[in-house]
């Protein structure tokens, strides 16, 4: 195992990576990035924690809905597993709406 830096919203992370792992955990770590730094741009909230949340969300949805898996095409995915990701794709939505509306109402970002 080694050791690599990287750096999500500006704060440097030291992870442990094996070195045939490194590659994908610095692509894991560019998609929670790019992730952040969206929800954080976007300006209602301020809060790590909370934007870590969201974006843990948004990149559950997308995995659960099939877009963050290039090694599996939509159509060998069964049926039954579309139904279900279209399911929890739109449950997803359903609590980014409720959370949405929880923390506009706040007013205390941390």
């Amino acid at each position: 195992m080694k050791q690599i830096e990287v750096q999500i919203m500006g704060q440097s992370y030291i992870l442990a990576s094996s070195d045939a792992g490194e590659a994908l955990l610095r692509q894991a770590v560019a998609k929670v990035d790019t992730a952040m730094c969206q929800i954080r741009d976007a300006g209602k909230i301020k809060a790590r924690d909370r934007i870590a949340v969201l974006a843990a969300l948004n990149i559950a949805a997308q995995a659960l809905s099939g877009e963050a898996s290039t090694d599996t095409p939509e159509s060998a995915v069964a049926p039954a597993a579309n139904a279900s990701a279209t399911t929890a794709v739109t449950d997803y939505a359903d609590l980014m709406a409720k959370l949405d509306d929880a923390l506009a109402g706040d007013g205390q970002l941390l």
